[in-house]
C-alpha cells in the first residue's frame, strides 16, 4: 500500500499551486499499521518511491520515501533547513502513522544527510551558515531508534573534493586546463604514479578551498548592496583517478565507469553534482573549511545499534567510503556488510532482495 504524505514545513509556506514544501510517499504492507519503520531522504534526490520501499513494505515493515523542500534544488540547499523539515516526517512516522521504532536510512547522499540529523537530534551541533538566521525547529528533533548507511558517501564536501578535476585553472572557463594535472591526458596515465597521485589529491584540496576563498570574500562584497547571495557554476566534477583506473582501490566496479557513464565525458558534461550553486549552499554543503555535511563528526555521535552495508561493484562509492563510515560511528552495536551489486543494486538481478533481507534480517534482530 502506497499512501501520499504532504506536510508543512516549519520555515516555509505552502507554494503557490499549492504543494506541501514536505512531500513523500509512505509504503507499507496491505491493511496493517507497522511498529518499525524507515525514512530515507537525500539531499537533492526524489526518495518518495525509493527502489528498497517496495521490498521493505512486503517484508512486514514501513518506509517513509521522504523529501524536504531540496528536492529538485540542489543549488539552494540549507542544511539546517533539511534537518528541520526531515523532522517533519519523523514525527508524522511516530504521530500519525503509529510507529515506535524509526530506522533511518542513509542511502547514496543521504548517508551523511541522515547521520547529520541522528547528530542533531542527540546532541544539537548545526549552526547557520555565514551569517543566517537560527532555525528554531533544529533544536527539539526526534531522535532515530537504529541507523543504515547504505552505500553511502562519506560526506558532501569530502565526495565532491575526490571526484573534482582540479586540472581546471579558471572557474569561469569549463575548458580551462593544467596539463601537468590532466587526468584525461595519456601522459599522466593510466596507471598513475603514485607521485601524480599526490598531486592531484592535493591540487583537489586546493580547488576546493579556492572556492571556499571565494565564495566568503563574494558574500562580503555583497554587503550592503541589493544581493544577498548570487549563483554560480562549477565545472568538471567527475575526475575521481578511481574512477578512470581501477587498480586505484581495486573492486568489482566497471573500470572506466561513473554514474553519468565514461568520466572523460561525463566530466565535460553539464550533469555533475554542484554545478550549480549559491555562494551560502556552497558554504553549507560543498566546501572542506565550512560545511556541516562532513560525516565523521556526526557519525561520532551515533550510538544506537547502526549497520553500514557496502555495494562491492559501485562505480562511485569505494571500500574505504565504507570503512570510513563504519570506523566513525560511535555505536557499540555496529556492523559492516557487504554485497557485490552496483552502486542502486540493480545488478546483478537479484540484488535488492539480497540487500532487503539483509536489512530486514538486521533489523528484526533489534526490535
Amino acid at each position: 500500500m502506497k499512501e501520499f504524505v504532504g506536510l508543512p514545513s516549519p520555515l516555509v509556506g505552502r507554494a503557490g499551486a499549492g504543494g506541501h514544501p514536505c512531500q513523500g510517499v509512505y509504503h507499507r504492507p496491505d491493511g496493517q499499521r507497522p511498529k518499525v519503520a524507515f525514512i530515507a531522504t537525500h539531499y537533492n534526490i526524489d526518495f518518495s518511491e525509493h527502489y528498497l520501499a517496495s521490498y521493505l513494505a512486503e517484508r512486514g515493515y514501513g518506509f517513509l520515501g521522504w523529501n524536504t523542500r531540496f528536492r529538485g534544488a540542489e543549488p539552494y540547499f540549507l542544511l539546517d533547513h533539511a534537518l528541520a523539515e526531515i523532522g517533519v516526517g519523523v514525527r508524522w512516522l511516530r504521530e500519525q502513522a503509529g510507529v515506535e521504532t524509526v530506522v533511518l536510512l542513509g542511502n547514496s547522499g543521504g548517508g551523511s544527510l541522515m547521520a547529520a540529523y541522528q547528530s542533531q537530534a542527540v546532541s544539537p551541533n548545526v549552526v547557520p551558515v555565514a551569517g543566517a538566521r537560527p532555525v528554531e525547529a533544529i533544536e527539539d528533533l526526534p531522535a532515530g531508534d537504529l541507523f543504515v548507511a547504505l552505500a553511502a558517501h562519506s560526506g558532501r564536501p569530502e565526495v565532491l573534493t575526490a571526484w573534482m578535476d582540479p586540472s581546471v585553472t579558471d572557474e569561469t572557463d569549463a575548458l580551462s586546463v593544467d596539463p601537468a594535472l590532466d587526468p584525461f591526458d595519456p601522459a599522466n596515465g593510466p596507471p598513475y604514479s603514485a607521485e601524480f597521485q599526490r598531486r592531484y589529491r592535493a591540487a583537489q584540496v586546493a580547488r576546493n578551498e579556492r572556492i571556499t576563498d571565494w565564495a566568503l570574500e563574494r558574500l562580503e562584497t555583497l554587503k550592503g548592496t541589493r544581493a544577498r547571495d548570487q549563483l554560480f557554476n562549477l565545472y568538471r566534477t567527475w575526475a575521481d583517478l578511481r574512477m578512470i583506473d581501477p587498480s586505484i582501490e581495486p573492486s568489482d566496479r566497471r573500470p572506466n565507469w561513473c554514474y553519468q557513464g565514461e568520466p572523460v565525458r561525463a566530466n565535460y558534461g553539464v550533469f555533475g553534482i554542484g554545478a550549480l550553486c549559491t555562494l551560502r549552499t556552497w558554504l553549507s554543503m560543498w566546501s572542506l573549511r565550512t560545511s556541516q555535511c562532513i560525516a565523521g563528526p556526526h557519525l561520532a555521535r551515533i550510538t544506537v545499534p547502526s549497520l553500514v552495508v557496502h555495494a562491492t561493484a559501485d562505480a562511485c562509492v569505494y571500500d574505504s567510503d565504507a570503512r570510513s563510515v563504519f570506523d566513525s560511528l560511535a555505536a557499540a552495536d555496529k556492523r559492516l556488510e557487504f554485497v557485490k551489486a552496483d552502486h542502486y543494486l540493480q545488478e546483478p538481478g537479484g540484488a535488492r532482495t539480497e540487500g532487503a533481507d539483509l536489512i530486514a534480517a538486521w533489523v528484526a534482530e533489534r526490535v
